[in-house]
């Protein structure tokens, strides 16, 4: 006979709801089965009401299906929500149904937990010495004092930015710098598959200011040509030591930290020989403005919605057309979204894309701690979020690739 487990049973459902998961969704993943007398989804709620007794093997599927320590079952009442760190994200600016922001909490979540194994393994390896970046500047220094910091960092010039092919380059560029420096840059908008999706207006990315293991996670749901916006603003917010979660791009932002780094990401993208390329178009309308954007975006391999939003930040155009044409550049974004794609049976491997998502440094961390026997194939497969039976094989097409 099975064994029963006592736990508040609604820690049950905090677990669940937490996750981003339905009753019906839950019950697929503990493996429950309809019976002739109860569905697989009501049997599951029978045992978060604790109508219906929990098992040791049910718990434990739990804790995998849920992302969820073992220990946290057995507290005596749900936590505080405490998992994103700050949440940068203004009231007005957020959306997205409850189901995908206790996804993004699932992700956060695991991503810290992720960043904790990474740091053990740094401190076993004797490379655990606090990065002096991490915090080393306040908003009180103004936004050019901390873009002159980043880019001594990064070692990157203005004209390297401009002569980069296009804006994939550049961010290719920014992020091969900021992992050369010690930040782990990951590209994650969802669970480990496309059912678990979270959308660019949820979250556009978050910062996890460690002085190891500084993390940055981009939601590459989002348009590729914002991808280095964002990278840019994780790093203000790992320069002066701000955790948590930013949302989608504006000017109009509630929090000041955010409009900080906003500033600061703006300011990197169009430096100031830039300035002199950018027209005053106070009179002008969405069109205009949009046709505008289009040729200072090319040459300087930022998106549209960068050089809008300097535009309306040094008040070249009204707040009134930039909301109109920040709408615009969303629905374009939506629509090109909804296309398909084109079977041509030519893309990259399920292993080239995990590369790419997880980034240089942190695979070329986890090889060396693996030839080091510093870590199991087990703990490898966690900090990658992939099966342990994948590890070899990533990291093998990563050295060929090399």
């Amino acid at each position: 006979m099975a064994q029963a487990v006592h736990i508040n049973p609604g820690m049950m459902t905090w677990a669940r709801e937490t996750a981003g998961l339905s009753l019906e969704e839950a019950a697929e993943k503990l493996a429950l089965k309809n019976s002739a007398k109860q569905t697989a989804a009501d049997k599951l709620r029978s045992i978060e009401h604790g109508e219906r007794p929990l098992t040791d093997s049910l718990l434990q599927k739990a804790v995998t299906a849920y992302r969820r320590p073992l220990v946290s079952f057995y507290l005596p009442a749900p936590p505080q929500r405490g998992e994103r760190g700050e949440d940068f994200r203004t009231v007005s600016g957020t959306r997205g149904s409850a189901r995908e922001n206790a996804l993004l909490d699932t992700l956060v979540r695991d991503v810290k937990a992720r960043q904790q194994m990474l740091r053990e393994v740094l401190e076993d390896e004797d490379e655990s010495l606090p990065l002096p970046i991490v915090g080393s500047a306040t908003m009180k220094q103004g936004t050019q004092a901390v873009v002159s910091a980043i880019r001594a960092a990064l070692a990157i010039t203005p004209g390297e930015q401009k002569a980069a092919r296009d804006s994939v380059a550049l961010f290719t560029l920014l992020r091969a710098a900021a992992e050369k420096i010690g930040i782990y840059i990951l590209l994650l908008g969802d669970l480990g598959s496309h059912h678990s999706d979270i959308g660019e207006d949820v979250f556009r990315g978050f910062a996890l200011a460690d002085d190891v293991a500084p993390f940055v996670v981009i939601n590459d749901n989002d348009a590729a040509p914002a991808r280095a916006f964002t990278l840019m603003h994780e790093l203000a917010h790992i320069w002066i030591g701000a955790s948590g979660i930013s949302g989608p791009l504006g000017w109009t932002s509630e929090n000041a930290i955010e409009r900080f780094c906003n500033k600061v990401a703006g300011e990197f993208l169009l430096p100031n020989e830039a300035d002199a390329q950018l027209p005053d178009l106070d009179e002008a309308d969405a069109e205009t403005v949009i046709a505008a954007t289009a040729r200072i975006a090319e040459t300087w391999n930022v998106s549209q919605a960068v050089v809008t939003y300097r535009l309306v930040s040094m008040r070249k155009i009204s707040s009134e057309v930039a909301a109109a044409v920040f709408l615009i550049f969303a629905a374009r974004w939506r629509d090109q979204k909804k296309r398909p794609s084109k079977p041509d049976g030519g893309g990259p491997s399920y292993y080239m894309i995990r590369r790419h998502r997880l980034g240089n440094s942190l695979l070329n961390v986890v090889r060396r701690a693996l030839q080091g026997e510093i870590l199991t194939h087990t703990r490898a497969a966690k900090i990658l979020g992939v099966r342990p039976t994948s590890v070899d094989l990533l990291l093998q097409e990563r050295s060929h690739a090399a």
